[in-house]
């Protein structure tokens, strides 16, 4: 257990260092449509970190374990691990296209082929998938709900936004793709 909790730590680091340097590199600029945010970003910097420390905070103050079993570690850590590591490789796929603020570049072309063939918001999928395994890791029942939903909240609210940019820049061909596709678990929800 020493060696999971190793890992758990390095991932936390590795989780908050990768946030932190998307926050300030993967910016819009000047010749983006700007504007369309309405906020998200800066719900969502309050959001995931908050969530992050209520669920630990809970942890250490409450007991209501969701298993005595040490599974649950483990598959908290593989979740944290899969969310870090496939949200990375979507936010490359979508190279110039990808920001942390909600903006519309000016040659701004939809990606509708790989994760985005089954979800619209994967990115947003794989960063839910590492809260919800920081719950899991945590195995305390109130840390899960902690971790997960104010994240999932804010994610939601963004997906509202950023949806109704998406309209207006394509219009029918968002809403087709819409239509077709899920928000964030394919052929679910």
């Amino acid at each position: 257990m020493k060696t999971l909790y190793i890992i758990f730590t390095v991932s936390m680091f590795a989780w908050f260092l990768s946030e932190f340097l998307y926050k300030n590199i993967l910016k819009s600029n000047e010749k983006d449509k700007k504007g369309k945010d309405k906020s998200t970003l800066n719900i969502l910097w309050i959001a995931i970190p908050g969530s992050v420390a209520l669920a630990v905070t809970a942890s250490y103050i409450t007991k209501f374990p969701i298993t005595q079993e040490n599974w649950i570690y483990y598959l908290g850590e593989a979740f944290i691990l899969i969310g870090i590591i496939v949200r990375l490789i979507i936010i490359r796929s979508l190279g110039k296209y990808f920001t942390v603020d909600v903006t519309i570049k000016q040659d701004h072309k939809m990606k509708k082929e790989g994760f985005y063939r089954y979800m619209r918001h994967p990115s947003y999928t794989f960063s839910l998938l590492t809260s919800l395994g920081l719950g899991l890791y945590l195995n305390n029942w109130l840390s899960l709900i902690l971790a997960f939903i104010p994240p999932f909240i804010a994610f939601s609210y963004r997906i509202k936004i950023e949806e109704k940019a998406l309209i207006e820049q394509f219009g029918d061909e968002y809403l087709e793709y819409r239509r077709k596709t899920k928000k964030l678990i394919p052929f679910v929800y």
